[in-house]
């Protein structure tokens, strides 16, 4: 095959609706495809989504608790181990790899990999927030720390509902909640607005749990047509987004 593309974008038109799929490669593995407007993406479903592997291990955060555990052997505690600059970025740029891909997979209701993809992030966040030399190098990451612990409870718990385990459910937001709630500051706009929006979006859904309404999409689309009444289109706009998901 030829460098153009062509061929390869007419095979797969651009539609809004249907922008990604899971398709088999030529060696076997699965691999996750994302439609643009001008172009496609690709997602290995497997280790780091961009499918390389640093110093031969699965990600960056592997080889830094590698790091961390021959230093606490070595010297019988972890007092002293530190992240440096350029260990973080590289840190930073895995992480935002693995939000992509657990982003796009929780539009496709794939919970289990979001789960798996959102708990990696939370581990380089633990990883950043103990050790990391640099304030700015931590918090780059630490500000975004509320939203990745939402995106991992609800994936559990979307979890638990679909296996008619509404109480573990509930106990994961809640949990959640706590967590984030109990989040030590941080001194970023971006920090501050995700805290709230996560606790808000997760006692939103802590509430549908608890009310077990038989169609919660419906109820969101009351919602909406009420915040469009309203002109409150931030809630219309984070309504939406929670529609889109939830289907």
């Amino acid at each position: 095959m030829g460098q153009d593309l062509t061929q390869l974008l007419s095979d797969w038109p651009y539609d809004p609706d249907n922008t990604t799929r899971i398709i088999t490669a030529e060696d076997g593995r699965s691999v996750l495809q994302v439609r643009l407007p001008l172009g496609l993406e690709q997602y290995e479903l497997e280790g780091r989504p961009d499918g390389s592997q640093p110093m031969g291990k699965p990600t960056v955060v592997d080889i830094v608790e590698d790091q961390l555990a021959a230093y606490v052997q070595e010297h019988g505690a972890d007092d002293g181990f530190l992240i440096d600059h350029e260990e973080a970025v590289l840190l930073q740029n895995e992480g935002v790899l693995f939000y992509y891909r657990y982003l796009l997979l929780f539009q496709m209701n794939d919970f289990s990999r979001v789960s798996r993809d959102t708990e990696h992030n939370l581990r380089l966040a633990r990883l950043l927030e103990k050790y990391c030399e640099n304030d700015s190098d931590r918090n780059a990451v630490l500000q975004f720390k509320p939203y990745i612990v939402r995106m991992n409870a609800m994936a559990r718990a979307m979890m638990a509902v679909q296996n008619d385990m509404k109480e573990t459910a509930a106990e994961v937001i809640d949990g959640a909640v706590e967590e984030i709630e109990q989040m030590a500051d941080i001194d970023s706009p971006a920090f501050h607005f995700e805290k709230v929006r996560s606790v808000n979006y997760l006692r939103s859904a802590l509430k549908q749990i608890h009310d077990k309404q038989p169609d919660p999409v419906k109820r969101l689309e009351e919602e909406l047509e009420r915040a469009v009444e309203d002109e409150n289109y931030e809630r219309a706009a984070e309504l939406r987004d929670q529609i889109r998901n939830m289907r």
